[in-house]
């Protein structure tokens, strides 16, 4: 029975607290590279069948896939499907954290948190994201697979399988730093879901 494990990237270095949504040029920070390493070392302490590594494209999803490609001995496969949710707000400097976003001359991207109006739809990421999952499965039967993606869309096709509204309060996710959100599947359907921080312990900057 396959499972695909959606391993969410370690933290990034950002000092200048950039909502950096696609940017490529964003990369672990120390403690991201610490996390990383410690999925690894997770995975194969409990003997996990890891026989294929996928990644985003994107600097940092890459470099949380290394230490597990490197520990099972596999090269890292790049699927487009897996990128970050893309965000107007892409590129902002957010001094004072979330509520910048309230700003007045951002009410316009605001108008429809249903869609949402501020980026890419939850409907487009829960497809793409739905469509990596199941092709991972398909192809990789007889073993387990990493997919390392982005806290939103791994959070948009958790909430599709549980069959919940996509409307939430980002603080509600469940889908920390470096953690596993894994899929059992049978007969090509995912059947289960179960979640793991294999990574909780190690600290961040503040």
């Amino acid at each position: 029975m396959p499972v695909v494990h959606l391993l969410r990237h370690g933290h990034v270095h950002n000092p200048d607290k950039v909502l950096y949504g696609r940017l490529p040029e964003f990369r672990l920070s120390d403690a991201g590279q610490a996390m990383a390493r410690a999925v690894a070392d997770d995975l194969t302490a409990r003997s996990v069948p890891v026989t294929r590594v996928v990644a985003s494209p994107l600097l940092r999803a890459q470099q949380t896939a290394q230490p597990i490609a490197d520990a099972y001995g596999l090269e890292i496969a790049t699927d487009e499907r897996l990128i970050e949710a893309l965000n107007a707000y892409e590129g902002t400097v957010l001094q004072s954290g979330a509520k910048d976003f309230l700003h007045p001359r951002n009410w316009w991207l605001l108008r429809n948190p249903w869609k949402p109006s501020w980026g890419e739809p939850y409907t487009e990421q829960r497809d793409r994201m739905w469509a990596a999952i199941r092709d991972a499965a398909a192809a990789n039967p007889d073993g387990d697979t990493v997919m390392v993606s982005h806290q939103l869309p791994i959070w948009v096709a958790r909430m599709e399988f549980e069959q919940r509204r996509f409307l939430h309060d980002p603080r509600s996710r469940q889908c920390g730093l470096a953690s596993l959100t894994s899929f059992d599947f049978r007969d090509g359907e995912p059947v289960a879901m179960s979640y793991a921080e294999p990574a909780a312990h190690i600290e961040v900057p503040k």
